[in-house]
């Protein structure tokens, strides 16, 4: 009997199979609808921990379809909620405003902002700015600040001085530095009108600073001598636009315009004022490249907000500065592009939605209530509407005592206490940024009844 010729040992096998697996893999890559060469990315979430998976488990998430050219046909975020059968029983969590409503129109704009960056880019501490103020600030980056306050009309910025820093939190830490007296009278006292963001009192007294400590609520401080009081407008957590309350001369004034943008209220005034924080957070959503710049109206005082930035962490990334310059472009060029909607018009329509079905649950189960807000004209957008912040003040009614009790024990909805903002147990700061699917959970579950009281 002859021998059987071996050419099937495993060895074959293996580069067989390595080339079949690999041929299916280009031809779903390429696409088989008639030769179309078009290809479809599923996105899905990244579990991390069991905390994310506790929270987003199931989610579904876009399909982007890109075609060979870049463009998307992945739609403008829709918040319209769909009757869908959930897990009830799943921790959702609005504790915090993580930006993520904008991550579809991100999506959308495909590799408008990607960036290359070589290893040889970025590698001295100092910006080629001639800037001697603040000489870790990136020219383009102070460019495009520029140009987007002017197309938003929201902040002067002419005769002032930009200091970039890690967030807006480094920011206030810094201004906290550079306006309290280096002297021996002891520290001076920070204020700010309640229901106040809940980490101003953490961050001003976390380091024990013999400078400055906290004052508390600014509707009720009485005491003499200077003052710092922090002016939130649109306020967090209520979205109210505020101004300054204690009104004595003593008084020095620090600006957070975090949320003055037209997603989330109408621009009626170019704020100016002399320290004036903002975030790129909440303006764009990329809270995760941790940039705020501050406008500055005198040279001294942002000389020690930059003294402070370089004690604290000798200036500031900037790989970072240089991937919120770009974003920021992308923002602005879409301001003038009269064939497509802005990025503001896109995420004013976002908001717009969110707040529209939380307005028509409050009304329905009437367990809870909401602010009511006056209309006003925006001169961004050209038409009148009433604002539409970041985080909804929510207020329990039917006898509920603890609002976030209720509602974590109840509803499995994590929310922060009003406790925290210097207000009543009865409210908590609900966060209307997050994931549609998200969402649209929160709004299913606050729909149903609110009998079951603690």
């Amino acid at each position: 009997m002859g021998k059987v010729p071996r050419i099937l040992s495993w060895r074959n096998m293996l580069v067989l199979s390595l080339a079949v697996n690999f041929s299916l893999i280009l031809r779903i890559l390429k696409g088989t609808d008639g030769g179309n060469s078009s290809y479809v990315v599923s996105i899905w979430p990244v579990v991390s921990n069991s905390l994310d998976r506790t929270v987003y488990g199931d989610s579904k998430w876009p399909v982007v379809s890109t075609t060979a050219s870049g463009s998307s046909s992945l739609s403008s975020a829709s918040c319209t909620y769909n009757e869908t059968q959930e897990d009830d029983h799943r921790i959702i969590n609005l504790k915090l405003g993580d930006p993520m409503v904008y991550e579809r129109y991100w999506q959308e704009m495909g590799h408008m902002t990607t960036m290359v960056i070589a290893g040889w880019q970025s590698l001295s501490y100092f910006s080629d700015n001639n800037n001697e103020l603040c000489w870790f600030l990136e020219p383009e980056l102070a460019k495009e600040i520029v140009r987007v306050h002017k197309v938003v009309g929201n902040a002067v910025t002419q005769d002032r001085y930009i200091v970039v820093g890690t967030g807006s939190t480094q920011l206030y830490q810094a201004a906290l530095y550079a306006l309290s007296p280096h002297d021996d009278s002891g520290p001076i006292n920070v204020v700010s009108a309640a229901p106040y963001y809940c980490s101003y009192p953490l961050i001003t007294d976390c380091l024990k600073s013999g400078l400055y400590r906290w004052g508390g609520d600014a509707k009720t401080y009485k005491e003499e001598g200077q003052y710092i009081e922090l002016v939130t407008s649109p306020n967090n957590p209520d979205g109210i636009l505020r101004e300054s309350v204690v009104n004595r001369s003593e008084g020095i004034l620090i600006h957070d315009l975090a949320y003055y943008w037209p997603q989330y209220t109408p621009i009626t005034s170019i704020a100016d004022h002399d320290v004036m924080l903002f975030t790129a957070s909440k303006s764009t959503g990329h809270a995760g490249m941790r940039i705020g710049w501050a406008l500055v109206k005198d040279k001294e005082t942002a000389k020690k907000m930059t003294e402070y930035i370089e004690l604290n962490t000798i200036g500031v990334s900037k790989v970072s500065q240089l991937r919120v310059a770009k974003v920021l472009k992308a923002v602005s060029d879409s301001c003038g592009n009269e064939t497509a909607k802005s990025f503001f018009e896109h995420s004013y329509d976002a908001m717009f939605e969110r707040w529209k079905l939380l307005k028509q649950a409050s009304k329905t189960t009437k367990g809870f209530t909401v602010p009511d807000f006056a209309s006003q004209r925006c001169n961004f957008l050209g038409k009148a509407f009433e604002p539409q912040p970041a985080f909804a003040w929510l207020k329990c009614e039917e006898g509920i005592v603890d609002c976030e009790k209720f509602l974590r024990e109840k509803k499995n909805i994590l929310t922060k206490s009003g406790k925290y903002f210097g207000d009543d147990l009865s409210y908590v700061r609900v966060s209307m940024l997050d994931r549609d699917s998200i969402f649209n959970t929160f709004i299913h579950r606050i729909s149903s009844s609110f009998n079951s009281t603690l």
